[in-house]
């Protein structure tokens, strides 16, 4: 009988992190989740095995990592805040597992190593030449977790997808700037420009992307980067519109479209670190970014894709946008 393989989940308290760790478990993995705090041990939620821990505590992430053969690094600091003091430290941890245990990292990437200079569409080969701080330091990140594989240390599957949504996503632009969780949407504020394109991606699309490349991951080179088409919003309102659908569907008021009130983030930003690391982000929502897809479906097959309505309206329940009780109300922001 073949042995069930282990992975360690790194942020599995928070949207990505635990998605990824439900998918694992559904695939016959047993999951492993570092949490902080005395409680850590004490409960073992949707079957994973709960280990006290902290990312940036280079020991605890390794002893967590004994015995696995995968570690999920979807930890990131909350609120896009100390991002220059903990994000490299975090993922130099998890290098250090893996290279002890023989173990491969999946990431999930993000379109900040990109700058205007690569922009429309994203390909795994396109120059990464970021303009923020947070783009330099993800380059850099994905960097070392290169040059580890490249070293024959460890391996590396990288996927990279639009701005994430879903029913139990954590932080998102979808719960803390297009809808207010918990209350019947009578408003969705549109953060683009009109006009312009934006990508998206349903959360449980995205982690089960990771799991079946997680399964295949002896079948690629030692660091393989894969980038996800997820849901295209061509003009900036098409998911607002399929919002709408949704709550009309449900025998709600159809809500209305507003523009996101950038000029409220840009006034109080100088006050809130949040809104002004937020602030520095504000080019992705300015101009098109996409990101093809090709060498994932070369690879897979396919891409996991939910249709945009069902995912919107999965979305909606899980926060509490149609009645009941959010989903998301227990979760902690990923840490």
């Amino acid at each position: 009988m073949k042995e069930q393989p282990t992975a360690l989940v790194l942020g599995a308290t928070g949207g990505i992190g635990g998605e990824v760790a439900r998918q694992l478990l559904d695939a016959g993995w047993r999951v492993r989740g570092l949490k902080r705090g005395p409680a850590a041990t004490a409960a073992n939620p949707g079957g994973i095995e709960w280990v006290t821990g902290d990312a940036l505590d280079a020991a605890a992430v390794s002893a967590a990592a004994r015995g696995c053969a995968l570690i999920v690094h979807a930890v990131n600091p909350p609120g896009y805040r100390r991002w220059s003091e903990l994000v490299l430290p975090m993922i130099d941890n998890t290098i250090a597992a893996a290279r002890a245990h023989r173990a491969t990292v999946v990431l999930p990437g993000t379109v900040y190593n990109y700058g205007p200079d690569a922009f429309p569409l994203l390909e795994e080969r396109s120059p990464q030449r970021p303009v923020t701080r947070k783009g330099a330091i993800r380059v850099e990140l994905e960097r070392r977790l290169a040059a580890a594989a490249e070293a024959g240390d460890i391996r590396v599957i990288v996927v990279r997808a639009g701005d994430f949504f879903g029913p139990r996503c954590g932080n998102s632009w979808f719960t803390q700037g297009m809808v207010k969780p918990g209350a019947v949407a009578r408003t969705v504020q549109l953060p683009g420009r009109a006009g312009v394109g934006h990508q998206f991606a349903f959360l449980p699309d995205v982690a089960r992307t990771m799991v079946e490349l997680a399964r295949r991951r002896h079948e690629l080179p030692a660091f393989a980067s894969f980038h996800m088409a997820g849901h295209w919003d061509a003009d900036g309102r098409g998911f607002g519109r399929a919002i709408q659908r949704v709550m009309v569907r449900h025998g709600f008021g159809e809500p209305r479209l507003r523009a996101f009130p950038w000029w409220m983030v840009r006034l109080l930003s100088p006050f809130v670190t949040t809104l002004r690391e937020l602030l520095e982000m504000r080019y992705l929502w300015q101009q098109e970014v996409r990101m093809d897809n090709s060498r994932l479906v070369a690879f897979l097959g396919h891409e996991p894709h939910t249709p945009l309505d069902s995912a919107i309206e999965a979305t909606l329940v899980g926060i509490g946008c149609l009645g009941g009780v959010p989903a998301t109300a227990a979760q902690p922001a990923p840490t």
